[in-house]
């Protein structure tokens, strides 16, 4: 069960990161992911999946969104797909969302 304050609200719905990140860990070319909200004006928040690939193993976005989106209810698609190479956790593994948050309205920014 996810925090409500790390829930993300898309058109009003709220969307647990646990349970698309839950998903995106089924797919073979993913070792580790972390699901946060983009503000969008129209929308409130559009979700964002950030992923760690599995050393030796090629996977595009599309290839990513396809595979989840073909599993979840409309409101909880995804919406963009990021690679990078560590999922910033705490000490106990708990996931940073806010450091990830952060980088993400650094980078709207720019």
């Amino acid at each position: 069960m996810d925090r409500k304050k790390e829930m993300i609200k898309y058109h009003g719905f709220g969307v647990a990161p646990a349970e698309i990140e839950a998903l995106l860990l089924e797919h073979p070319a993913i070792i580790d992911t972390a699901v946060i909200g983009v503000p969008d004006d129209e929308a409130g928040e559009l979700i964002k999946g950030i992923v760690v690939q599995r050393p030796g193993t090629t996977v595009t976005e599309e290839e990513i969104l396809t595979f989840a989106n073909g599993k979840l209810a409309g409101y909880k698609r995804i919406h963009f797909i990021e690679f990078i190479n560590a999922i910033p956790k705490t000490a106990s593994g708990k996931i940073l969302r806010r450091e990830l948050a952060a980088r993400e309205k650094e980078r709207k920014q720019n």
